[in-house]
């Protein structure tokens, strides 16, 4: 009976990998990149100072500066800066044109372009355009699939993954063994160690950022108990996290209040810092003015919001307590995101998460590997799983490179640069994934490895070049952010040169051995 229940586990563990495994190894690696989202957009962005400025004086700065040229909006919203992010950044949605609306209903309002200033004066900042660390952040669960199909995708992958580990931890019959044996050089057996070391070494980190990466959108999953409770799903945001109702317009002006206080009383009513705004209808008598506490050190990621009016400072709605669901979620939500993180923890949550991108790439080969018979032809599936973990393994880090390299050689002023370097990335990813076609899959490993080692170590080479940032300017100028990025490139280019190496020298050890057995014969 055990020995049937661990056949059918191991069956299931194995195809649940197969089938979602290519998207789960992307996932994983570009999801394990968005711990340093702000980091990476902070580097794709040069340009950007890094200012120590009070969230109350960066509120009150970007309020002028968006009050400066009149009041023509109907919303503002002002991200304010905090220890990863030292710039405000700041978009408005303007006031509805009656008669476009009278042209066409039901259209949506397009809002302003986002806008980035500097915190300490309110001034607009200019910077090369790029969606920076963002771009990983969202394909690793959007997949680059229009809403909501890439999200829907993500889900039934991780819902794969959830079973995968499940299953795994029925199929294995020395988990504390397995901790401790790696055999190199054997093959399918060292293929199979190294699955099983990088999927136990991290078990419990695996299992949580899966469910709780699950959890993040289960609202989307499930969506009927809101839809039957509330008439407007905003109704359910409203009443469980204190999220603002829509001011409208009385069409009487009044001034805004200073709004440093304001951030200032928020910030102790919730006991944490302010993270941002939403002004609406600035400038009239009926404004409001919505400020929203930052998670920051805390694990529960869902904070309170304060409300108040914009034309009096009256408190016109307090921070709300969180049940223990609410709290759960929160700190769910929390957990998978990992804001709370020290720089430390935030270094040791990544190497974890490329423990979870090496148990899914392992368990890729490791099922080739299982299923080549010495001296017989591949079968069809064989071949295609074999191509496809090439071009998935091997060709997203070179695109993923390309992408970054991308910042640094489009021209900082270019129109449209952001959508430029995001093709990039896929351009490279796809005409990698199609060129490997043309040589053998052992020769195709090596070729994509040296080409994705040679493109982060020119990544530094292009940023000293290209910027007044380099890895000896950083060093001298005590900039880590910029010194600790390149040399983060150049770690990622030796491993991906010692990948190439050990793929070339295994193609080249044996070949010989094959010469050597013709000439016997």
């Amino acid at each position: 009976m055990t020995r049937s229940l661990r056949q059918s586990m191991a069956w299931i563990h194995s195809w649940l990998g197969l089938l979602a495994g290519w998207i789960l190894f992307a996932m994983f690696l570009t999801g394990t990149a968005s711990y340093f989202r702000p980091e990476i957009t902070r580097w794709m962005q040069p340009e950007l100072p890094m200012n120590r400025t009070a969230a109350a004086d960066a509120a009150q700065n970007a309020v002028t500066s968006l009050s400066r040229d009149g009041i023509h909006d109907q919303q503002w919203f002002i991200q304010l800066p905090n220890d990863r992010d030292g710039v405000t950044h700041v978009y408005a949605t303007p006031k509805p044109d009656a008669e476009a609306e009278a042209a066409k209903p039901g259209k949506r309002r397009k809002r302003a372009d986002e806008q980035v200033l500097d915190p300490a004066t309110g001034a607009p900042i200019h910077a090369r355009e790029t969606r920076g660390g963002e771009h990983f952040y969202r394909f690793h669960f959007q997949l680059q699939l229009p809403h909501p199909w890439g999200r829907w995708l993500a889900g039934v992958c991780a819902m794969f993954m959830l079973g995968a580990i499940i299953s795994g931890v029925v199929t294995h019959k020395r988990i504390f063994a397995d901790f401790f044996t790696l055999r190199w050089n054997k093959g399918q057996r060292s293929w199979l160690d190294a699955h099983n070391v990088s999927a136990v070494l991290a078990l419990p980190y695996h299992a949580v950022i899966t469910y709780t990466g699950l959890m993040t959108l289960v609202l989307m999953y499930l969506p009927y108990p809101i839809a039957i409770n509330y008439k407007q799903p905003l109704d359910f945001g409203r009443e469980a996290y204190g999220l603002a109702s829509d001011a409208v317009a009385s069409e009487r002006n009044a001034p805004l209040v200073p709004i440093a206080p304001l951030v200032r009383d928020a910030e102790a009513r919730l006991g944490m810092p302010a993270a941002r705004l939403v002004v609406q209808q600035p400038g009239d008598a009926a404004a409001t003015v919505a400020i929203t506490g930052s998670a920051g050190a805390r694990l529960n990621a869902r904070t309170g919001t304060v409300v108040y009016s914009g034309a009096t400072g009256a408190l016109l709605q307090p921070p709300s307590g969180s049940g223990a669901a609410l709290s759960t979620v929160g700190v769910m939500l929390g957990l998978h995101l990992a804001n709370f993180a020290a720089p430390t923890l935030r270094w040791v949550l990544f190497l974890l998460g490329l423990t979870g991108a090496a148990m899914v790439g392992t368990g890729l080969l490791l099922w080739t590997a299982a299923r080549r018979k010495p001296g017989a032809v591949p079968f069809f599936g064989l071949r295609l799983v074999e191509r496809l973990n090439v071009a998935t393994i091997a060709g997203l880090p070179l695109g993923m490179g390309a992408y970054l390299l991308a910042n640094r050689v489009v021209p900082a002023a270019a129109e449209g640069r952001a959508a430029t370097e995001v093709a990039t990335m896929f351009y490279v990813w796809g005409g990698a994934a199609v060129l490997q076609l043309l040589r053998p899959a052992k020769q195709a490993w090596a070729i994509l490895f040296a080409a994705g080692a040679a493109v982060f170590a020119a990544i530094p080479v292009a940023n000293a070049l290209t910027t007044s940032r380099g890895l000896l300017a950083s060093w001298r100028a005590g900039d880590g952010l910029f010194m600790g990025f390149d040399l983060a490139m150049l770690g990622v280019a030796a491993l991906l040169g010692i990948a190439a190496w050990r793929a070339a020298r295994r193609q080249a050890v044996r070949a010989p051995r094959r010469t050597q057995g013709v000439v016997h014969v």
